[in-house]
């Protein structure tokens, strides 16, 4: 029996010790991370960031690769201790009754929150919602600092893979599609971890 997903679970590619996430960038940016395995000095490391586990989630937000800004699609692994971090020390992006004392508490905890979550619907490979819930995460001051300089281990350009991937969908041919597609699985978050960011 095929059961649905927990509502807020993540769902990702990861190994005994990294964890793959997706962000999407002009070339400028991204060929140059990609190339050398870290992100350029130009890279904004006092900027928000968002970085996404979800493959699909990341086509639907760069529209396969083909929006402005966006045309580099990067999967940078990081470190699940780093990735774990950013959890643990995450707010929810918005406020949530029952689970913040109250809105003013809730924002001076953003305020002082290195990284936010949002959770937005999954997504399949026509880029239509799916009933459950994929993590992003929103990286600010230490933690941009940190995913770019301490948590990278490796940048791969997965932009190639994102028109093949396209390419099959458009002609119908979605088993080949999703053969293609990372393997995302549930990722070994007890309420230690996201007992805080789940409504």
């Amino acid at each position: 029996m095929h059961h649905e997903p927990r509502k807020h679970q993540i769902r990702a590619s990861y190994t005994d010790s990294t964890v793959t996430v997706y962000q999407a960038y002009a070339p400028a940016i991204g060929l140059p991370a990609a190339r050398d395995g870290r992100f350029p000095g130009s890279w904004k490391r006092d900027r928000m960031t968002w970085i996404k586990p979800s493959f699909l989630w990341m086509m639907y937000r760069c529209g396969w690769a083909t929006k402005e800004g966006q045309e580099t699609v990067l999967a940078v692994e990081i470190s699940r201790e780093g990735f774990e971090w950013a959890l643990r020390n995450a707010c929810l992006s918005h406020y949530e009754r029952g689970l913040h004392p109250d809105a003013a508490e809730w924002k001076r905890r953003l305020r002082q929150a290195p990284t936010r979550v949002q959770w937005d619907p999954e997504r399949d490979l026509h880029l239509q919602a799916l009933p459950y819930r994929s993590l992003q995460l929103g990286l600010a001051g230490e933690a941009a600092r940190r995913y770019a300089d301490e948590w990278t281990a490796s940048i791969t350009d997965v932009t190639p893979l994102a028109a093949e991937i396209r390419r099959h969908v458009r002609e119908g041919a979605l088993d080949d599609a999703a053969r293609l597609l990372p393997h995302e699985r549930p990722y070994p978050a007890d309420d230690a971890l996201l007992g805080h960011l789940r409504a």
